[in-house]
């Protein structure tokens, strides 16, 4: 049962750094179920208030995920339209199921919102799409940055030479 749980961590953490960039899949909660097979290996030293952590992490890492875009549209100068223009706009990219829908999605929804609300201030609304495409960054990076948390956890786990070689960095 060891190996066929630690081959499907493998999978898990892997497609969840994928998923880290592509929209359809939730890249920190595949890469959480890694942890959880990983935990229930006969060899694995991961303590269960770790697992309980890492589970909020995601959680908070979802959360961020849908809150930064409207954010950083209304910290890059953007109005309330613009805020509901980007997460009108992260909803219908994500419903497009590409990575492209994802990342330009909130950017011409903000643009659009802008617009809506006010013609004449063009050069707003680009500042406020700008500040959603930040967003998409910031949110990706916290996602890759918590997949690799759990890529090292589970790979330290899994092969006992790296996960001493992993401590021994840190």
């Amino acid at each position: 049962m060891d190996i066929l749980l630690s081959i499907l961590a493998v999978l898990l953490v892997i497609v969840g750094i994928v998923g880290c960039v592509v929209p359809v899949l939730p890249g920190q909660f595949l890469a959480y179920g890694a942890m959880v097979c990983c935990y229930f290996c006969s060899f694995s030293h991961i303590p269960t208030r770790a697992v309980w952590i890492y589970l909020v992490l995601a959680v908070v890492v979802t959360v961020l995920d849908f809150i930064l875009p409207a954010y950083f549209t209304k910290l890059s100068g953007g109005s309330k339209a613009g805020e509901r223009g980007a997460t009108v706009g992260l909803i219908v990219g994500m419903l497009l199921g590409s990575i492209v829908g994802a990342i330009v999605g909130p950017f011409i929804g903000a643009i659009v919102g802008e617009l809506i609300a006010d013609r004449s201030d063009f050069g707003r609304a680009i500042k406020s799409g700008l500040g959603s495409f930040l967003s998409f960054l910031v949110g990706t990076g916290f996602k890759i940055i918590f997949c690799f948390a759990v890529l090292l956890k589970v790979f330290g786990q899994i092969f006992p030479a790296l996960g001493n070689w992993i401590s021994n960095l840190f």
